[in-house]
């Protein structure tokens, strides 16, 4: 499975953003996929997951009802809806995939795309 990730920039504290993850493999479809992120001198942490029929979303408590996560596996997308950013949310942000929704959550995923910075300024 590849990962691509798109979709990040810099915006105001507050504001919203949409990251792109795009999987190709053939079994990409039956993989749990997720977001983590590394912020500068952190390490890199689970953000939110979706299991692999779309059914079944998990978040971190710091981003619960600000970001949402979905999939599309009939276009082999995933996406991440973010608003009411925080300064604290800048990061690289990574996408990933993983046998299940439960090691995902668990911190591990099998594959990892490169991330894409997203940036909050106050």
């Amino acid at each position: 499975v590849q990962l691509q990730a798109s979709g990040g920039g810099l915006v105001q504290a507050g504001g919203s953003l949409r990251l792109s993850c795009t999987a190709s493999g053939r079994t990409s479809s039956s993989y749990a996929l997720g977001w983590f992120r590394q912020a500068p001198g952190k390490e890199r942490e689970f953000v939110c997951g979706i299991g692999w029929n779309g059914e079944g979303r998990y978040y971190d408590d710091s981003v619960k009802g600000r970001f949402t996560i979905s999939r599309d596996n009939a276009e082999n997308m995933m996406y991440l809806q973010m608003s009411s950013l925080k300064p604290e949310d800048t990061a690289v942000y990574y996408c990933a995939a993983a046998w299940t929704i439960a090691r995902m959550t668990g911190g591990s995923s099998e594959y990892w795309g490169q991330g894409t910075l997203v940036t909050v300024s106050s």
